[in-house]
């Protein structure tokens, strides 16, 4: 590479509340506002005024800082016990102290200072929303991190068999029509091969959950997520039904015990591996695996996913004839897991999109202790309690680490570009690092970008090019 890239902050290494060397001490920028009217202003800038990305970047503008003060969703009238206020990191060298255990904690902090009622999960706080400080965070972080070790053997093959379902049933459409949605039929997809590997469950035995599972889940994580996302419809209506108040459990209720009901029938064995492996009780296993499987895989997947097809299907460069290539020389006759780790193209492309399309785009973090935070160019210092926040998409697209930050590089991480992996965090900590019971680093931290590029080396050793979008095929090209 031809620049330097930035250390990672020095109190990851060493907490400590003077300010880094040769950093100035600076107090935080920007304000909460006037009570009440601060934390609307700032709502109706996020979801309809500015949009997040905006939001985000006209305070950076503003205060001459990628560290300022600020509110976010949701906030007033419906959400009296939320607090809004959030300490905005974002920058990489600031946001990583979000993952930093000795600084930070992790406890009910997922969606920011608002959580959705337990009765979403079986009226127990699952392991994502448990600090690594908590006896079961481990418990539960091992439980997932043995179900997908135990899953790698069936992993590719249940993909592959799955993904070619897909495309059968888009080539069919589109030999009638000019266009193929592909949102449900990926979801569809998803739903079936995720549930079998994870799980062990399939969703074959049950027409009811075969049909409709995937549709159970996107209504599921919907009324957890509305308050928190924008939507895109026709404001004021959105804030008025989507943003101001949380939906009740009841509305999904039937749809999340006949999920939990289909597991506890088909999923017997991995739900008796977490009750005798790793102390779990019986619906502790099973609402944690629900939660890994609808809110962390199925959902992730669902957002990443068509970002990476648009990325692909839209490239204009000759992208697609590189990838073709090496889906065909490399990896074997046969693809598993293993075999695309030697497709550094794909897997670039991949890492690429994930850099600037994160799944999760909001990262929170709650200051175990006072400490100094440090930017780029600044030291600041943060009170114990208070709540960071990072928005990925902007701190993906650090100008300082990436070259060209706002472009899409298709082999950015391919060769000396995997020195970058150590910016990359995607995952709640970096692509370089490991997800253990210590951290809160995604489990899936290996196999989510693994899988993606199982995806793609397929698709290119089916078809010689794609055409579409994130919604939709246009064209598809077999393979001469």
């Amino acid at each position: 590479m031809s620049f330097s890239l930035p250390p990672l902050p020095p109190s990851l290494a060493t907490p400590s509340l003077a300010p880094p060397v040769d950093l100035p001490l600076r107090q935080i920028p920007g304000s909460y506002g006037w009570p009440l009217v601060g934390s609307i202003s700032d709502r109706l800038d996020y979801f309809w005024f500015q949009k997040p990305e905006s939001f985000f970047r006209k305070r950076i503008e503003k205060h001459k800082s990628t560290v300022f003060r600020t509110n976010v969703p949701p906030s007033f009238p419906f959400f009296l016990n939320v607090n809004p206020n959030v300490i905005a990191v974002v920058d990489v060298k600031s946001f990583s102290h979000l993952f930093d255990m000795d600084l930070v904690e992790k406890k009910d902090i997922l969606l920011g200072d608002f959580a959705p009622n337990l009765a979403y999960t079986g009226n127990m706080r699952v392991g994502v929303y448990q600090d690594p400080s908590e006896p079961q965070h481990g418990m539960v972080k091992n439980f997932t991190m043995d179900i997908l070790k135990r899953s790698s053997g069936i992993w590719a093959s249940e993909l592959v068999s799955n993904l070619d379902k897909m495309c059968d049933n888009l080539e069919s459409t589109l030999s009638n029509s000019s266009s193929a949605s592909y949102l449900f039929p990926l979801q569809q997809f998803l739903f079936t091969f995720l549930t079998k590997t994870l799980s062990g469950a399939d969703p074959s035995v049950d027409a009811k959950i075969a049909d409709g599972g995937y549709l159970m889940f996107d209504r599921w994580l919907a009324l957890q997520l509305l308050p928190t996302v924008p939507i895109g419809i026709l404001q004021p209506l959105e804030e008025i039904f989507l943003h101001s108040y949380a939906y009740p459990f009841f509305l999904v209720s039937g749809d999340y015990n006949n999920l939990y009901n289909f597991i506890k029938q088909h999923g017997k064995e991995v739900v008796n591996r977490g009750k005798l492996e790793f102390g779990l009780t019986e619906e502790e296993s099973i609402h944690n695996l629900l939660f890994v499987l609808g809110f962390n895989a199925f959902g992730g997947f669902s957002v990443f996913l068509p970002s990476l097809i648009d990325a692909i299907a839209t490239d204009t460069t000759g992208l697609q004839r590189k990838l073709a290539k090496e889906a065909r020389e490399n990896g074997g006759s046969t693809l598993t897991l293993n075999s695309v780790k030697d497709m550094p193209l794909i897997n670039s492309v991949v890492y690429e999109v994930l850099r600037l399309n994160p799944p999760v785009p909001l990262q929170y973090a709650r200051a175990r202790k006072d400490f100094t935070l440090s930017s780029h160019d600044s030291a600041f210092r943060v009170t114990k309690g208070e709540l960071l926040c990072g928005y990925q998409k902007l701190v993906m697209r650090d100008p300082l680490v990436f070259q060209e930050p706002e472009s899409f590089k298709p082999d950015r991480f391919a060769n000396d570009g995997a020195q970058l992996l150590d910016y990359l965090f995607w995952s709640n900590g970096p692509q370089s690092g490991s997800a253990t019971s210590s951290n809160k680093q995604c489990a899936g931290k290996d196999i989510v970008p693994l899988t993606a590029a199982l995806i793609v080396a397929h698709l290119f050793r089916r078809y010689d090019s794609i055409e579409g979008n994130s919604s939709s095929i246009t064209a598809l090209q077999r393979a001469k």
